[in-house]
């Protein structure tokens, strides 16, 4: 599933938990995995408001304790990694405190880990960022796209004083991120609402081409003039693969990464290919190409999943010549497949059965699973996968077996 964030009047973190419940994300559900944290003193409320005509949730985070601490990044990291979550639902507020901190280090002339967080550090803000994780895991969001943000005028106060709009923090956060001004005397996106949207979007623009399912709106605390002071969440599937999807297809969504180098030592590229499986690559691929003075180079793609795409980038910036590394997100159909066990003359075989479109099923033989046997048997690889798969028409699987993710 897509999310889109539509920030016409801006984007905070309530306003996304708000806008998440409207979508259909219980909350009992919701308050049932939040009290689950490693923090106390704060309860959730929600409620109903109008604003201009259109109906939207209004949802407010209360402290409980009249003196609520204020935590160092390092705290609040370590405890939500620790806390019950599935792993998305962590990576995800993980990578959004990460964000905050990198911006309020940039802004103090501090390390992260020195960053001692007052507002964004208060439990209302890791109520709404791990609420914010926990409810595109229940909705089976895969991505996440957003509108430019606006900026409202004015000043905010705050403990560290009286702050311009957007707050240094935000500004910070917003650094490559298309943005516009508006007439609005008011904070419309705060630094919690800006390190969710850049820490977990795409793209930045128009809404992608989506079949939608639902529409959901987050309320501000107040309407502003001329308002309505709302945050839309669109909820939909790609259109190309909605239409595409059936019987043995799925639809799936990865990054593409790709960097052209024409002055590498060829030596490098093998360690490099073994270091980007390592770090969780699905697919990486020398292809020869024709650069620029007409020389002839390599153009190094990797396929890999959305939340992987930072790391392997630093990969091959590290371990090739290139300048840079050029990201897109890419959607791919699946053929439904699993890993089986195969009776054979050469003894029970992992092999991979590949159901199609139209439901017929066809069995591969693992690459690994047939070079042990030639190497053992001292055979052809050739023999092994003719007689593998000979055999295998004339015999039914015997069960799953363990094996590698499919990718």
């Amino acid at each position: 599933m897509i999310l889109y964030f539509d920030c016409f009047s801006g984007v905070s973190g309530d306003m996304t938990l708000g806008g998440l419940l409207d979508l259909g994300v219980p909350l009992d559900w919701l308050r049932a995995r939040l009290a689950a944290l490693p923090f106390e003193g704060f309860e959730i409320a929600e409620r109903t408001v109008v604003y201009n005509g259109i109906r939207g949730r209004r949802v407010e985070v209360r402290t409980t304790d009249p003196s609520p601490p204020h935590r160092h990044y390092g705290e609040i990291r370590d405890r939500i990694a620790a806390a019950p979550l599935a792993e998305p639902v962590r990576r995800r507020a993980l990578a959004v405190f990460r964000r905050l901190a990198e911006a309020e280090a940039a802004v103090h002339g501090c390390t992260p880990e020195e960053v001692h967080f007052h507002e964004v550090g208060a439990v209302d803000a890791i109520v709404d960022v791990v609420g914010c994780a926990l409810g595109l895991e229940h909705l089976g969001v895969e991505a996440v796209y957003a509108s430019p943000l606006p900026n409202g005028r004015g000043f905010v106060a705050c403990r560290h004083g009286r702050l311009p709009i957007p707050a240094p923090a935000t500004q910070k956060l917003l650094e490559g991120v298309p943005t516009y001004g508006v007439e609005v005397e008011a904070e419309l996106t705060t630094p919690t609402g800006a390190a969710i949207v850049t820490a977990l979007c795409r793209r930045f623009g128009p809404m992608p081409p989506m079949v939608v399912r639902a529409t959901g709106y987050g309320a501000g605390s107040q309407n502003l003039a001329p308002g309505p002071n709302l945050l839309r969440l669109v909820l939909g599937e790609p259109q190309e693969t909605a239409a595409a999807e059936g019987e043995g297809v799925t639809a799936d969504r990865v990054t593409v990464l790709e960097a052209a180098v024409d002055d590498m030592n060829p030596e490098w590229f093998g360690y490099l290919m073994e270091r980007l499986f390592e770090e969780g690559a699905l697919d990486v691929l020398w292809i020869p190409v024709q650069m620029k003075k007409n020389r002839p180079g390599t153009l190094i793609q990797v396929l890999c999943r959305p939340e992987q795409a930072g790391r392997l980038a630093r990969r091959v910036l590290t371990e090739s010549t290139t300048l840079g590394v050029r990201l897109q997100a890419a959607e791919r159909l699946l053929l439904s497949r699993e890993i089986v066990t195969v009776g054979s003359s050469f003894g029970a075989v992992p092999m991979k059965r590949v159901v199609g479109p139209g439901g017929t099923a066809r069995l591969v033989p693992e690459f690994e699973a047939c070079r042990e046997i030639a190497r053992s048997r001292r055979i052809p690889l050739r023999e092994v996968y003719e007689r593998l798969l000979r055999e295998a028409g004339e015999h039914r699987p015997e069960g799953p077996a363990e094996g590698p993710p499919l990718a």
